[in-house]
């Protein structure tokens, strides 16, 4: 039988049970271990924002000991005591237990799937909405909040304003090959957005600098390790702004976002027992080179790259093993981009692109430029590319009335956070990830 947690003890997350040592208080949580020794239960405690081993002595506390034995992994528990400072508990603190209150017990007949044992991982992704639940998971997406947080804070601190690209569009913005097509309203044709790109083009001619953090969909029939049909990109455009300009803020964001985690994320690194050395030289200047620059490299490595060539994965984790930090590549071939991407005055077949690859084999983080100003060379470009010139209409606006040079790119977040977190696959580094064959939970 249960007993009632004392009303009078506060209630605190775990993450903050070091400034309670010595005070009587409340957690609620789940089970995530329990371990018995003779008239001694070590139950281990996860709230969400950290794991705390509990003590519970049969002598002294029979009631909450009686309640705790024999719990089930996952049941949810509401339980209060004394912290104390314990060097051998994870986290080093641990809450001596008086009081314990059972919210749903987890039946032994239907036990929590995920046991504390090594699983398979379609077993895992296929229980997706309780794998997240465990300590790694919690704290990989922890860490993504904080990269979020950190994006969000450098470019407000630069006056860029957060605003909101649409997901339906009525026409492609990356070509149309990875488009998801879907049924609107009167048998319309939608699109599901590859990129808040355009919109935020509209959006940067009315307030000057403006990002957005939003989804994008590419059905892509791609099973890499840095693949999603469903992933976040945090997408910042400013008027009156160069290639220049977005490659020193392309660099700025990402040691904003790096050194935020490392600073303030550093116990979930541990838990992912991430070497943080390398994170925390990230700073700027990034090293640069051209595309030509980098043909030559993986050549000198052996790749069979010739110029024209786009970089896949394999192309890009050579060239960032030549870097202990991310590398900007910049001057891609124009064949290489997207309709909207300005050109080299002086050498229409260069386009003012960049990329920034992270180190570590992870591949390219940012893609962006320049954007074509110009109404005359954008209409010749959307027709190149076979484009519907009447769903641009609005797009073209944007150079009818009041053109300027502007510039932007797209952080991929999920990339980010996979190399920060040093994670193999990023399915890891999204809450539900959507891959060419998934759907489910």
């Amino acid at each position: 039988m249960s007993q009632q947690a004392q009303p009078t003890a506060p209630a605190i997350a775990i993450e903050r049970a070091c400034e309670h040592a010595g005070r009587i208080v409340t957690i609620r949580g789940w089970l995530y271990n329990l371990r018995e020794s003779g008239k001694l239960l070590f139950p281990i405690l996860r709230d969400g924002t950290g794991v705390i081993q509990g003590v519970v002595s049969l002598k002294e506390y029979p009631e909450a000991f009686d309640a705790l034995k024999g719990l089930t992994q996952e049941s949810s528990v509401v339980v209060t005591g004394k912290i104390q400072a314990e060097p051998r508990a994870p986290g080093g603190y641990e809450i001596q237990i008086n009081a314990a209150e059972i919210i749903q017990r987890v039946p032994e007949s239907d036990p929590y799937p995920i046991q504390l044992k090594e699983h398979g991982v379609d077993f895992l992704l296929d229980r997706r909405h309780l794998w997240i639940r465990t300590p790694r998971q919690a704290a990989i997406l922890r860490i993504r909040a904080e990269a979020v947080r950190a994006g969000g804070d450098f470019l407000d601190r630069l006056g860029y304003t957060r605003t909101d690209a649409p997901i339906f569009t009525p026409a492609a913005c990356e070509g149309t090959t990875t488009l998801f097509e879907v049924n609107y309203i009167d048998d319309q044709k939608a699109y599901l957005t590859q990129s808040g790109q355009l919109y935020l083009e509209a959006l940067a001619a009315a307030l000057g600098k403006v990002y957005t953090c939003g989804p994008a969909f590419r059905a892509e029939k791609s099973k890499t390790r840095r693949h999603l049909t469903e992933f976040w990109m945090l997408e910042p455009e400013a008027s009156y702004a160069h290639l220049e300009d977005m490659m020193q803020l392309g660099e700025g964001l990402v040691c904003a976002i790096v050194q935020s985690v490392v600073k303030n994320r550093a116990r979930e690194l541990a838990t992912l027992e991430r070497d943080t050395s390398k994170l925390a030289q990230i700073a700027p200047p990034f090293p640069r080179i051209s595309y030509e620059e980098a043909i030559q490299l993986l050549q000198k490595a052996g790749n069979p790259a010739k110029w024209g060539d786009d970089f896949g994965g394999d192309e890009e984790t050579i060239l960032s093993k030549q870097f202990e930090r991310p590398v900007i590549i910049h001057h891609y071939p124009t064949a290489l981009k997207a309709f909207y991407m300005a050109t080299e005055p002086a050498h229409p077949e260069l386009s003012l692109s960049f990329d920034i690859i992270a180190p570590e084999g992870c591949g390219e983080i940012i893609g962006g430029g320049e954007r074509e100003s110009n109404y005359e060379t954008l209409l010749q470009s959307l027709r190149r590319h076979k484009l519907p010139e009447e769903s641009f209409q609005w797009y073209l606006d944007l150079r009818r009335y009041g053109s300027v040079p502007h510039s932007g790119f797209g952080l991929g977040l999920e990339r980010t956070v996979a190399w920060i977190c040093g994670t193999e696959h990023i399915r890891e580094v999204i809450p539900f990830p959507r891959m060419l064959y998934r759907v489910y939970p």
